[in-house]
């Protein structure tokens, strides 16, 4: 017996899977990252960009062509990039939660930009899924702290859950303008959503 094709979810994500292979871009995700550039204009020409959870590559690409030849992003995921990049783009092999990892030197500091599309292998509980991806955040935000420059921006995903309020009141101590957003190329159903932290306040 034949399936029926399921409309509605599938097709409109189908949509943005043949968009971003028609664009060569390695993932849809890389319309997540469209749109809040749309919004908040938080890539320019001649940026340092750190791109957490940068697997497979689609946020990689997308700003590298942002900061042009000026710039320069790098990419740090668990899991190798196996696509080409740019001469603007690198990415590393390393695990963000390992402070003390051989790779944070080539990584280097003084970015403009850290952002991160990391998500937990999910469970199907809504709340240890939420509470993963919590972590993911605090990771990303730690790394922000470190390697960001005043005045500059960020951006990590995070799943809506019972420390979603935290998270926003993390983010608010260390930028003078904190926003939410949540992309319409996210999947309808997914809790996923961004925060996005602009100008970085100079701690005490």
């Amino acid at each position: 017996m034949t399936k029926k094709k399921r409309s509605g979810n599938n097709t409109w994500q189908d949509h943005y899977t043949r968009q971003a292979k028609k664009e060569k871009y390695p993932a849809r995700s890389v319309y997540k990252l469209e749109e809040i550039q749309s919004k908040f204009r938080i890539l320019r020409p001649g940026q340092r960009v750190l791109d957490l959870g940068c697997a497979p590559g689609s946020w990689l690409l997308y700003a590298a062509k942002a900061v042009g030849a000026s710039g320069l992003v790098v990419g740090v995921d668990l899991a190798p990039v196996t696509e080409a990049l740019p001469g603007n783009a690198r990415a590393l092999t390393g695990d963000v939660f390992d402070a003390d990892a051989e790779f944070w030197p080539a990584v280097g500091g003084a970015f403009d930009v850290v952002m991160s599309d990391m998500a937990p292998s999910t469970t199907g509980s809504a709340g240890v899924d939420a509470a993963r991806s919590f972590q993911l955040c605090e990771a990303a935000l730690a790394v922000a702290r470190q390697r960001l420059s005043v005045g500059g921006c960020f951006v990590c995903k995070i799943f809506q859950g019972e420390d979603f309020q935290l998270m926003m009141s993390q983010v608010r101590d260390l930028f003078a303008v904190q926003k939410n957003f949540k992309p319409q190329s996210c999947r309808k159903a997914s809790k996923e959503i961004y925060i996005v932290g602009i100008n970085r306040k100079q701690e005490a």
